[in-house]
């Protein structure tokens, strides 16, 4: 009773031919189709960013740390 078979899906396509008409459907799909095309690339920018994220986190080369090679001068002021 919980399956959904082929005799459901032609029940629902008659019902949808009926209720919406033949010229509507067509529209339907592009617009659905649009939707999830949508949906992927969104998901996709979302996976490139966390990527670069991830890769700019784990690189200590693009951290601003400065020049390392000088002394420090704070530690004792009274060298010059």
């Amino acid at each position: 009773m919980g399956e959904f078979s082929i005799s459901h899906m032609l029940i629902l396509a008659v019902i949808l031919l009926v209720f919406f008409g033949p010229s509507k459907i067509p529209q339907f799909g592009q617009s659905l189709g649009k939707a999830i095309r949508g949906f992927k690339q969104g998901l996709n920018e979302i996976d490139t960013d966390s990527k670069d994220v991830t890769n700019h986190q784990l690189n200590p080369n693009h951290q601003n740390v400065g020049n390392t090679n000088q002394p420090d001068k704070a530690k004792d002021p009274n060298k010059a």
